[in-house]
């Protein structure tokens, strides 16, 4: 964008320089017209001074100099014939000089010349040159946006279909384009997110059914042995009290045996849902506020919430920039389904080598019963009916504080909800 930036200031300097060289070449020209006459005045000046009368003068070797009035000393005392000799002339102009000879005024001299002329053609040729030039450059400004940035946007628009389609084969080809370099380099990196995740969503699949069915298949056995079991006391087929004794045995061990595979079942069903990578690195507070405040800024304000940043210190923090912002947003949204949209306050403290940013909405607060349970995944709070979700941001945000080896926990407030985010310094 700079470079862009650049290319428009070194355009309005070149238009600046064509405009001036322009003007100045017909400021120029007309100049050197203007010089003319004086040169042709100043050498018919010189020969009356030599003693040169005018009758002699030959007047046809000058361009601009067409007549030549000269008046004695004696002549110039005579009023009639003074207004005569400074009475203007049809178009032309007049230059009047007094004439000297040895330092005596002898007379003076009233020069008629024509109006300099500006020469039409040489001002065609200049508008045409400078008409020419900024066509050059508005033709070259056009071909290098065709082949900068058209060419390689039509190439690029039918990629975001074919990932949408799951057409992952492809390969993207990076360019050494400027402009778009960092662009297919990020449509290279989620093709090849989405492959992997593509790939690893079979294999999870193919192995919970897998696991579905091995379980499956080891329930039948006791099952089948508590089916057994109780048609055997259901027909009395036991007479003894330690047969029947040892019958009610085996259907609670069977029993428990299942209850063993149905947690297994329920413990596969909740492991694996998300994959979370994280960048075990560092980075500065405000780069992560920096990146929430450029997205939820703007969103805050259309839904007219006041969202307000507290002071605080631009410290080092451990972790992964990119998964504390999605933490945070992961929370702001949550304000926004739950609270009533006045107010979103992100506070900060710091408390035995760790920061801590609290992040406060106003609205309901969560009751004593779902309180225990909002970092549950799939738990969702009963004011959430009929809103868009699956009740996973929650637990996420705790999956990746507790990988980064921070914490996060919520506090209920008498006007809304808390959570505060845990990051080691």
């Amino acid at each position: 964008m700079k470079k862009f930036n650049l290319l428009i200031l070194v355009s309005v300097l070149v238009y600046l320089m064509i405009a001036l060289w322009g003007g100045y070449q017909v400021k120029q020209s007309e100049a050197d017209k203007s010089q003319f006459y004086k040169v042709e005045v100043n050498r018919i000046y010189e020969s009356l001074s030599e003693g040169t009368p005018p009758d002699r003068l030959d007047l046809d070797s000058f361009e601009y100099v067409k007549k030549v009035i000269y008046f004695t000393a004696e002549d110039l005392k005579d009023r009639m014939r003074a207004e005569e000799f400074y009475a203007a002339g049809n178009k032309e102009y007049l230059i009047i000089k007094p004439v000297f000879q040895e330092q005596e005024l002898i007379g003076a001299a009233r020069f008629e010349i024509l109006e300099p002329v500006y020469n039409t053609q040489t001002l065609l040729a200049l508008t045409e040159i400078c008409l020419g030039l900024m066509e050059l450059f508005t033709l070259c400004i056009l071909l290098y946006l065709k082949y900068k940035f058209l060419k390689p946007l039509e190439r690029l628009s039918n990629i975001p279909k074919e990932l949408a389609r799951g057409h992952l084969k492809e390969i993207i080809k990076e360019e050494k384009n400027q402009y778009f370099s960092k662009f297919l380099w990020g449509i290279g990196l989620l093709k090849d997110n989405l492959a992997v995740a593509k790939k690893r969503e079979l294999q999870l699949t193919r192995e919970k059914k897998r696991l579905l069915l091995s379980l499956s298949h080891d329930i039948k056995t006791p099952l089948n042995t508590i089916k057994l079991y109780g048609k055997a006391l259901e027909k009395h087929l036991y007479a003894e009290e330690a047969d029947r004794d040892h019958a009610a045995h085996q259907i609670g061990e069977k029993a428990v045996e299942i209850e063993g595979f149905l947690a297994e079942i329920i413990k596969s069903s909740r492991e694996d849902i998300i994959d979370l990578q994280i960048d075990h690195g560092e980075f500065y507070l405000d780069d992560m506020i920096h990146k929430v405040l450029d997205t939820y800024q703007e969103a805050c304000r259309i839904r007219m919430t006041e969202l307000r940043i507290g002071e605080h210190d631009n410290i080092l923090l451990k972790g992964d920039v990119e998964r504390a912002v999605e933490v945070v947003e992961n929370i702001l949204e949550n304000a926004f389904k739950y609270g009533d949209g006045r107010r979103i306050d992100i506070t900060f403290s710091q408390e035995e080598y760790c920061q801590l940013v609290h992040i406060f909405n106003t609205g309901l607060v969560v009751n004593d019963t779902e309180f225990n349970h909002i970092f549950e995944s799939f738990f969702r709070g009963s004011n959430l009916q009929g809103k868009p979700g699956h009740g996973l941001g929650l637990y996420i945000c705790r999956e990746i504080m507790q990988k980064m080896d921070g914490e996060i926990f919520a506090r209920r407030e008498k006007e809304g909800m808390t959570f505060v985010l845990v990051f080691r310094i």
